[in-house]
């Protein structure tokens, strides 16, 4: 009889397609899973260290982990994901309790790994980092069954300054089209109904295989599935962002009028030293042809404050730049100081206070600009995803078109309704709360 399995999966919706993939596997093969810790027999977890706080959970977690098997209370754990792949000697040595550790192309391995730990003879699975992209594998997919992740490339080529990923994931390998699009049909036949592409950049997606740009074509293949009826973009690199891609979010009713862009700075000297591939008039050039283009497009950016030499002058810059351009949504990271980057080893280095003051007067800056846009919401009928019923009450959590799982904002719609999780519905704004909006049911439904 297969012992209980408890998965933590840790870190970005790219590692949890792989936390998924290896679900399938095991539950293939015949194991359950748990979220209770008093059942499980067995813990996998699969970690991060984009970021140095993403590294300090994946750290902290497998300690606890580690503490539940001093204690007996499991009898087998695994360690996977990018911090496996990082420090595979460090994580054996210091926590010995972990019994095999997989690296980031190895998760194919996950069954064999717990078969050879249960019969004692267990060991770590590494894979080169050009092994291509796993495919095939009918996912378990945990964000609920009505939207799910789709990713369409592994590894990056673009090797800025300050990210360790070309080096824990290898260089960008795009998953052919034809298994991209078999997976999306099967994520459509469990009932899913929005798809997220992702990958380290989706903007380049086939140039290595096809020598060409194929997210177009892709995106249209996609449309093409029955079942389908959101499909967004993430991770889109500015310098990438070319006619025909803007031509094929504009054409096809079914692609969401989001796209994430993050650009990391304004600043000419920051984004060189970053190592970007853009400048600020190139970056300010592509958002207005956006939304020249699309006028209802949704723009969501990434900052980085405080990178090596980053001066007042140049976060001023920013400022300006972010109060110029007014995103729809903008996440701000403090730079963090991952080894084995050339970042790392750059003169100047920020104090970490300084670090935060500044993401702290940017984030103030964008929720006068985020509010303002909300509050300018009323009156309006969009259409939008129910993501749950608040207990309690008439009334339910869902997502419009400008609103990403897990980083954007919420629609609160109040109804007497009975509605299921993944229904649209045209919802009527009637208020806004700070980043959400508040709304009323109209009796127009959307198909």
């Amino acid at each position: 009889m297969k012992k209980k399995i408890l998965f933590v999966s840790l870190g970005c919706d790219k590692n949890l397609v792989d936390s998924e993939m290896m679900l399938g596997m095991l539950a293939q093969s015949g194991y359950e899973f748990t979220d209770d810790e008093s059942e499980a027999d067995i813990v996998v977890v699969n970690t991060c260290c984009f970021i140095n706080d993403a590294k300090e959970e994946s750290i902290n977690t497998i300690l606890e982990m580690a503490e539940w098997k001093k204690r007996g209370d499991i009898r087998m754990l695994i360690v996977a994901g990018c911090l496996a792949q990082r420090y595979m000697e460090e994580i054996q040595v210091e926590i010995p309790e972990v019994d095999a550790v997989i690296g980031t192309m190895a998760i194919d391995e996950i069954v064999k790994t717990l078969e050879e730990v249960s019969r004692g003879a267990g060991q770590n699975h590494y894979k080169s980092l050009d092994t291509d992209p796993l495919t095939g594998v009918d996912r378990v997919v945990t964000t609920g069954g009505h939207y799910a992740y789709l990713k369409i490339a592994e590894g990056c080529d673009k090797h800025c300054t300050y990210c360790i990923i070309p080096k824990i994931r290898g260089n960008y390998r795009s998953v052919p089209m034809e298994e991209l699009v078999r997976e999306a049909g099967k994520l459509a036949d469990q009932g899913v109904k929005e798809l997220i592409l992702v990958a380290q950049e989706t903007t380049l997606y086939g140039q290595d295989i096809y020598g060409r740009k194929a997210l177009p074509e892709l995106l249209r293949r996609l449309c093409e599935i029955s079942g389908i009826y959101w499909i967004r973009i993430l991770y889109c690199y500015p310098e990438e962002i070319d006619e025909e891609l803007i031509r094929t979010i504009k054409e096809e009713k079914k692609i969401c009028r989001y796209l994430d862009l993050p650009i990391q700075h304004a600043s000419d000297r920051i984004l060189q030293r970053m190592g970007r591939r853009t400048d600020r008039k190139q970056l300010q050039q592509t958002i207005e042809r956006l939304r020249q283009e699309i006028p209802d497009i949704c723009l969501r950016t990434t900052l980085i404050t405080g990178f090596p030499g980053e001066t007042q002058e140049d976060h001023e810059e920013l400022m300006e730049f972010v109060d110029q351009m007014e995103f729809d949504r903008l996440g701000v990271f403090t730079y963090s100081q991952e080894e084995d980057t050339p970042a790392a080893l750059m003169p100047d280095q920020i104090p970490e206070e300084v670090k935060q003051s500044r993401q702290a007067q940017i984030m103030e800056l964008q929720q006068e600009i985020a509010f303002e846009a909300a509050e300018d919401m009323a009156g309006r009928v969009v259409t939008a995803m129910i993501e749950g019923k608040i207990a309690d009450e008439n009334a339910y959590v869902a997502r419009t078109y400008k609103d990403a799982p897990n980083v954007d904002g919420f629609l609160f719609v109040h109804t007497g309704r009975e509605l299921m999780t993944g229904d649209f519905v045209r919802v009527k704004i009637t208020a806004s709360y700070e980043y959400d909006l508040i709304g009323e049911l109209e009796d127009e439904f959307t198909e």
